[in-house]
């Protein structure tokens, strides 16, 4: 039996998690370029670690878990905070184009309506609903109880909905 190069065990995680960590990244973060580099950050921890996982469940979860992090350090980072992007309105188009390939008027504004949130109830809306996760993999993946989980989705529906009717 032919055991697994480091190389091919890397680049099949690679194949597999790659589009769930960008699409993530990119609701974080609104931008192409960040969330390129958040996504080539995550892979470079995933290849320096080499962590072992217990299912893919876990392996899910640790994804999911790096790149959260990784955004909330690019966010809090001194120079992210003085920034001040000239060309935000086209990174925005470029990375829509990617994660929303052909959506209507009314699944745009939703999207968009949904990027306004802040970034605790964004990645909780984007995990529970675009990658389809269970409240109990969110709570595990984000290292948060269940019942905090529910109380974000529920405080992000609200805002969301507030809002959607206020744009209608």
């Amino acid at each position: 039996m032919h055991r697994k190069s480091r190389v091919e065990q890397v680049s099949e995680m690679i194949n597999r998690n790659s589009d769930m960590v960008y699409r993530l990244a990119f609701s974080m973060v609104k931008s192409v370029q960040d969330a390129e580099d958040v996504h080539q950050e995550v892979f470079i921890r995933y290849i320096r670690t080499n962590p072992l996982f217990e299912s893919r469940e876990h392996e899910r979860a640790w994804f999911i878990r790096v790149t959260t992090n990784i955004c909330k350090n690019l966010w809090k980072s001194a120079w992210r905070q003085k920034m001040v992007s000239m060309d935000s309105l086209e990174e925005t188009q470029e990375g829509n184009a990617y994660v929303q390939q052909s959506l209507n008027e009314e699944e745009e504004l939703l999207v968009e309506t949904v990027k306004r949130l802040p970034f605790k109830y964004r990645v909780v809306v984007h995990l529970f609903y675009y990658e389809e996760m269970s409240l109990e993999e969110i709570a595990q993946a984000l290292n948060l109880k269940s019942s905090n989980v529910r109380t974000r989705l529920t405080r992000a529906r609200k805002m969301l909905r507030e809002w959607l009717k206020e744009d209608v």
